[in-house]
């Protein structure tokens, strides 16, 4: 297992304060998209979870340039392979309400990884296809 996440660039945000739904709409945005197009569409996105998700993804580019000194990010064809986000702690609050009662509130967060990874030749014309195929 350790073998594996050596080979592997990602990056992992944790607590994070936001519902996972509202979250699970901007890493779903990103799947498999190149790099430099989704800092864009994260960058003109109008939600707030898109700031964190940014600053996420542009973690996860750092950690690749660590490891392959000297290598491009334009020419490697880099990849949102993953993005996943799931569920952690509901922070229990408690809201007034009227004649004496009490309604309980869940503040959500979540944690969030994303993993990106370099496009082969061979993966790249499966992806064409698939666009064609939708188009």
């Amino acid at each position: 297992m350790k073998e594996e996440r050596k080979n592997k660039y990602y990056a992992v945000l944790r607590n994070c304060p936001t519902s996972p739904r509202k979250m699970r709409l901007v890493t779903d945005m990103i799947k498999g998209v190149e790099v430099n197009k989704a800092l864009d569409m994260l960058k003109f996105s109008s939600k707030e979870a898109s700031r964190k998700v940014e600053k996420l993804l542009l973690s996860a580019i750092a950690n690749w340039q660590a490891k392959n000194e000297g290598a491009r990010i334009e020419e490697s064809n880099l990849v949102v392979k993953m993005a996943k986000v799931d569920v952690s702690r509901s922070l229990k609050r408690i809201q007034p309400a009227p004649q004496g009662r009490a309604h309980r509130i869940l503040k959500r967060s979540n944690h969030v990884t994303i993993e990106i990874d370099s496009m082969d030749a061979s993966a790249e014309q499966e992806v064409l296809q698939e666009q064609e195929n939708q188009a």
